[in-house]
């Protein structure tokens, strides 16, 4: 399920891949709309899915959480470019402890019920969770 989302910014911009005119809305989900999110889950394992994905994650945790409540698919969230960049960006600037939010975010991601996260920390974080 990918929303119609201000989160993808950074990677459109690094990519040169921002729509040269209108937006990509029509096949991306309504943010509001969490029925249509249930529905094309459904709609998802009716077809034979072997897996399914939530992006962006962080704003979309209680998504998460309703989908995994319906489904024992694998469940996967990609922490898109937006997300990481705002922590990035707080850090940099002496905002907040860059290293903790970033472990607590992907923690709630997994809290909300993925099982899988894609996430540009990927590196970092697993530096970290190293014993």
């Amino acid at each position: 399920m990918k929303y119609a989302s201000a989160f993808y910014g950074p990677f459109r911009e690094a990519a040169d891949s921002a729509p040269q005119f209108g937006d990509r809305g029509s096949y991306q989900m309504d943010p509001p709309n969490v029925l249509e999110a249930l529905k094309e889950a459904e709609l998802d394992m009716e077809e034979g899915a072997d897996i399914i994905m939530v992006k962006p994650a962080m704003p979309y945790l209680d998504i998460i959480s309703r989908v995994r409540e319906v489904s024992l698919l694998p469940l996967a969230a990609y922490n898109v470019s937006g997300e990481y960049a705002m922590i990035k960006a707080a850090d940099m600037n002496g905002w907040l402890d860059g290293k903790r939010a970033m472990m607590e975010m992907l923690t709630c991601i997994k809290r909300a019920g993925a099982d899988l996260i894609l996430t540009y920390f990927a590196k970092e974080a697993a530096g970290l969770m190293k014993p």
